[in-house]
This record gives structure tokens, C-alpha cells and sequence, in this order.
């Protein structure tokens, strides 16, 4: 079936038939469109999708593509999209519901509405809940396929780092983001040099009510002594990105910090640093050991902690916290190592363990702490400050270059298993 002759049977959804009884009753009528290896796209689907598009399109005032082009494009993506599900129920990739309605309520979020507001609002723009969770749940198997077959392709070399951030691209990429508020005390070209005094006076007054502890915003929307700053919000921009007047003064401000008075031809400039991304990261660090004890059918949450607890009088009474790891954690990764999980970073483990380990003073042992893993006993055994800057400005350009050859290597694997996929359109 050629494109032009797929529009017209697209356009054919419902015919009359006249039954022996004389009843006339409509029939809905569907076709297999294409067989793509052991499964077939129907008008329906087809007929779903363009109207999909079309609504997409519209709402974006994009002009429409020609009628047998749309169908072209949309009838090669269901195909696409048909091989890679394929090779996800093959592999076995599933997506619970306990994941998905995590990413439902995402994009509930994302859209200012609780889950169930979301779900009203779908029902009341005449769209289905149901068929929206259907299609979220289709994109992340494909997210899941595709990620698992073409990230291993995929190798980021130290050298092609050191090249990357040499360039102009990768400088800018990985330079701090400053976000600024500006306040302007605009000042005459032909004012007198005592006007120019009082108003320098009244930016130095202000600095010392900032200095002290006034909120910037406060001080600069004040109106005193017949004194108005105008500005605002610069919001984030690289360094490359500030006004040649503010970029040598935002790397020399600390978080929170307000620039001295800055003399330029409109006036007097103060600016304080709200937020920063980026720049010098400082990383404060624990180093830690534990012991895992996981409840099991054969032993029971209560008893996984009566035995952790034991462990711990153990220990505290002398014993080798290594050598008790070694014996009893059920942490894999560590127990061979006496537990060991070397120097960890926020955020790297659970929030319960992290909560404990927190208050936990060096060299000492935690009380028992439960997580979804099991019974934990810590060991601190140091803390310090670590400048990871050069490793997240490496992470940032590995990650950014990862991206860009993902796109590249993903538009050839797909190519290849269309190529290798029996297709039949009919």
C-alpha cells in the first residue's frame, strides 16, 4: 500500500452493513497497516498518532507538513518505536506501577496540580488518565532500551576531555553561574562634585545597614532621603555572560556578600551574589565503615535488630570492627573490606544512613539505624573538606559530551535495527 493510498484507507473508519434482520449497525473497521517482526501497527494506532501530532503541531503554531509526508514520518516512528519494544520484552524490561506512578506525579507537579487535580483536569479536556499512564509507561521502556543499548557504545576518554575543555565551547560550558541583584543610585552626567559626595555617602550607608545584617533587597527598595535605586533579578549568567562592569567584582564575592559602590556613567552600583553554580566546590566528607544486617524469612525485623545491637556491644567493648564485618555484614561490596566505604559525599547514601552519620562523632559508634536495605551499624573514623571542583568540572564535560555522541550513536542504532527488522507495510 503506497502512502496516498494509506491516507484514503486512514480516512475510512466506519462503514453500515445491513444485517439479515433488516437491523443496520455500524461496524467499526480496522486494518493492519504494516507487520513489524512479531507484531502489527493498525489504522488505529496510526490514526491516533497523526491526530496526536496534529493537535501538537497546531497548539505550537508549526506549519503542517505535507498529508502524505506526516503519514510517512508518523507511520516510520510507530515502527521504530514497535522494534524497540520488542527488544525490551525480549530483555525483559518492565516498568512497575510503583514507578510509574512516581513519574506521573512528576509531571502532575510539573504542571502545578496534585496527582489527582492532573487526572480531573486530563478527564476534563476530554483525554484519558488511563491512556496518558499507557504512554508514559511506552516512553520509558523506550527510554530504558535505548539507554541500555546505546550507552555502552559510548566511551569518554580522559585525552577527549583534556580537548574539550581547552576549546572555547568547554570553558564556557564549565564556567560558574552567578546569579546577581543589581542596584542602580543613577547619578547626573553634570552633577557637582557634592552631589556626587552626598550620594556616595548615602550607597555607604546603606552598605553598613547591609553589612549589619539588613536583608539587600530591604535596604536597596527603601526609600530614604529622597534616595530610589532602580535594577533587579540579573538571574544566572556566566561570567562570560555579566556586564563588563560586574564580571571581575562577582568572582571576588562570597554567597550572600554585597560589592562595595562600583562608579560608572549612569551612577553608583552595588550587587549582591544570591546564588551561585558552580565555581570552587568544597565538599565536606565522612569517612565511615559499616555492618549490615539484613531481615530475611528467617529472620525477622526484630531480630535483625537484637543481632546488630549485640554486634555493637561487641565492639564497643574492643572487638575489631573489621574483623566483626568481615564475619557478619551482609554488604556485599564491603564486608571483605572490613566494612569500609571509604571518604562519602552528601547525598551518596540512603537519608537515614546519612542522618545518623551525621551525628555521629569520630571515632565513634552510631546506634543501630534502619534503612530499606536493613540494620546498619557505623563507624566514623574521619571527616574532612574536599575540593572537588576539578572533578565535577571533568564530570560536567564528560557528561556533555556523553550526551552529544549519545544523540549521534542513538540516530545510527536505530537506523541499524530498522535496517535488520522485517518490515511489511501494507
Amino acid at each position: 500500500m503506497n502512502i496516498k493510498t494509506l491516507a484514503l484507507a486512514l480516512g475510512l473508519a466506519t462503514t453500515v452493513a445491513t444485517l439479515p434482520n433488516a437491523q443496520a449497525a455500524t461496524v467499526i473497521l480496522d486494518q493492519v497497516v504494516a507487520i513489524v517482526d512479531d507484531d502489527v501497527i493498525m489504522a488505529s494506532e496510526l490514526r491516533e498518532r497523526l491526530a496526536a501530532i496534529t493537535e501538537s503541531l497546531k497548539a505550537r503554531a508549526v506549519d503542517m507538513p505535507a498529508e502524505d509526508e506526516l503519514i510517512r514520518q508518523t507511520l516510520d516512528r510507530l515502527i521504530l518505536e514497535s522494534i524497540q519494544i520488542q527488544k525490551g520484552q525480549r530483555v525483559g524490561v518492565r516498568i512497575g506501577d510503583a514507578q510509574l506512578n512516581g513519574a506521573m506525579g512528576r509531571i502532575a507537579e510539573q504542571n502545578g496540580m496534585s496527582l489527582e487535580q492532573f487526572s480531573q483536569r486530563l478527564e476534563i479536556e476530554g483525554k484519558s488518565y488511563q491512556e496518558m499512564r499507557e504512554q508514559i509507561r511506552r516512553e520509558m521502556v523506550l527510554q530504558r532500551v535505548q539507554s541500555g543499548n546505546v550507552n555502552q557504545r559510548i566511551q569518554i576518554t580522559p585525552q577527549e576531555v583534556d580537548n574539550f575543555l581547552a576549546t572555547e565551547e568547554g570553558q564556557k560550558l564549565t564556567q560558574a553561574e552567578y546569579r546577581l541583584v543589581h542596584a542602580l543610585l543613577a547619578i547626573a552626567p553634570d552633577a557637582t562634585q557634592s552631589t556626587i559626595s552626598d550620594a556616595q555617602a548615602h550607597v555607604d550607608a546603606m552598605l553598613n545597614r547591609i553589612a549589619s545584617g539588613e536583608p539587600f533587597d530591604d535596604v536597596v527598595s527603601s526609600n530614604t532621603g529622597g534616595y530610589t535605586f532602580s535594577g533587579g533579578d540579573l538571574g544566572w549568567r556566566k561570567l562570560s555572560d555579566l556586564p563588563s562592569l560586574f564580571a571581575d567584582v562577582a568572582p571576588q564575592l562570597k554567597l550572600g556578600e554585597t560589592s562595595k559602590a562600583i562608579r560608572s556613567e549612569s551612577g553608583l552600583h552595588i550587587v549582591n551574589l544570591q546564588d551561585l553554580r558552580g565555581g570552587e566546590q568544597m565538599v565536606a566528607q565522612t569517612e565511615v565503615r559499616h555492618i549490615l544486617i539484613k531481615p530475611s524469612e528467617i529472620l525477622n525485623d526484630d531480630q535483625a535488630r537484637a543481632l546488630i545491637v549485640k554486634i555493637r556491644a561487641r565492639a564497643a567493648a574492643g572487638e575489631d570492627f573489621a574483623a566483626l564485618a568481615k564475619a557478619n555484614s551482609e554488604d556485599i561490596g564491603s564486608a571483605q573490606e572490613g566494612g569500609d566505604l571509604g571518604w562519602t559525599s552528601p547525598g551518596q547514601m540512603v537519608p537515614e544512613f546519612e542522618q545518623e552519620m551525621a551525628k555521629t562523632a569520630i571515632g565513634s559508634l552510631s546506634e543501630p539505624v534502619r534503612s530499606q536495605y536493613g540494620w546498619h551499624l557505623l563507624e566514623i573514623t574521619g571527616r574532612r573538606d574536599q575540593d572537588m571542583t576539578e572533578l565535577a568540572i571533568r564530570g560536567k564535560a564528560s557528561d556533555y559530551l556523553h550526551q552529544r555522541k549519545f544523540q549521534e550513536e542513538l540516530d545510527a542504532w536505530l537506523q541499524r535495527i530498522r535496517d535488520e527488522a522485517f518490515v511489511d507495510i501494507k
